[in-house]
């Protein structure tokens, strides 16, 4: 298990205890500037989509403005957020292949005040392609971004599909930070350099100001040696970067989508919930405090 992390290392700004979680206040601190937040990891099912729209429903729901970015083809986030999108709507792709404005395409969660979302539709599934003779094709979203007015939200959380692929590069050049969801599972561990080489390779050449600053630890399972263990090495890896929060096994989580919405809307009192609620009162504690 530990040598799944021997190629994956962090720079870390900070040492020693991390932060303890604080209770759930009525309104969160609120970030000096927008946060840009790209939620990445390219091995598939262990928690993007649900990380990036619980973290966003919860940030809303107490106090920040903000905005998701479904860079997803299968525009999971958008389902789970309530959004419309069919072939027919404006979407992320008109803003990565025909330049259009992100002002054109972004519109309101119906369930949630102050949550936004730049929807995903099927014909981003096309884009990969498309993007390759594209001129700046890496850094196309982060121009899409610095010609919106980001100062109106406090959060942006960009949510990647389960690849390297051009799509994702595009949302590491586009984010000042990064989000890796980890499944408390050997096999989520496997892959985890090749992210962070890539990360890396961005930072050099694409995106200085790039860095990781959350690891999140999902579908924790309490009753296996094996989560507990996973947990232990990532922590002991990655630092204090690794939230302490980690987010259980929830049939909650997994049914909220279904019925277009996220499980802080679906169930607030279900674990995940509460558990989600807990990681993004770190995001905006730990951020508030930097």
């Amino acid at each position: 298990m530990r040598e799944a992390l021997k190629d994956a290392n962090v720079s870390r700004e900070t040492t020693g205890t991390a932060l303890k979680t604080r209770p759930i206040d009525k309104e969160w601190p609120r970030p000096d500037r927008c946060r840009v937040i790209t939620i990445a990891n390219q091995k598939g099912g262990v928690g993007k989509t649900t990380s990036s729209v619980n973290i966003a429903a919860s940030l809303a729901m107490h106090g920040a403005q903000v905005l998701v970015v479904d860079l997803d083809p299968q525009g999971n986030a958008s389902t789970a957020l309530g959004i419309d999108h069919h072939a027919e709507i404006p979407s992320i792709y008109d803003v990565l292949i025909e330049d259009a404005a992100l002002d054109d395409i972004v519109v309101p969660a119906p369930e949630i005040p102050n949550l936004h979302c730049a929807p995903a539709t099927l014909n981003l599934a096309g884009a990969e392609i498309e993007l390759v003779s594209k001129v700046a094709r890496e850094s196309r979203l982060r121009r899409a971004l610095e010609s919106y007015d980001t100062d109106k939200f406090d959060y942006v959380l960009i949510d990647c599909p389960p690849s390297l692929g051009l799509l994702t590069v595009n949302a590491l050049v586009g984010g000042d930070e990064l989000l890796i969801p980890i499944q408390c599972e050997y096999y989520a561990l496997e892959g985890l350099g090749q992210l962070i080489r890539t990360v890396d390779l961005v930072k050099a050449h694409l995106n200085q100001k790039l860095k990781v600053s959350t690891i999140l630890l999902t579908m924790y399972d309490a009753r296996t040696r094996l989560a507990a263990q996973v947990a232990e090495d990532v922590r002991n890896h990655f630092g204090d970067v690794v939230l302490n929060t980690v987010i259980p096994r929830s049939v909650r989580v997994s049914e909220a989508p279904s019925y277009g919405q996220s499980v802080m809307t679906y169930d607030p009192g279900s674990s995940g919930a509460l558990a989600y609620s807990e990681a993004a009162s770190e995001m905006a504690h730990t951020g508030a405090a930097k």
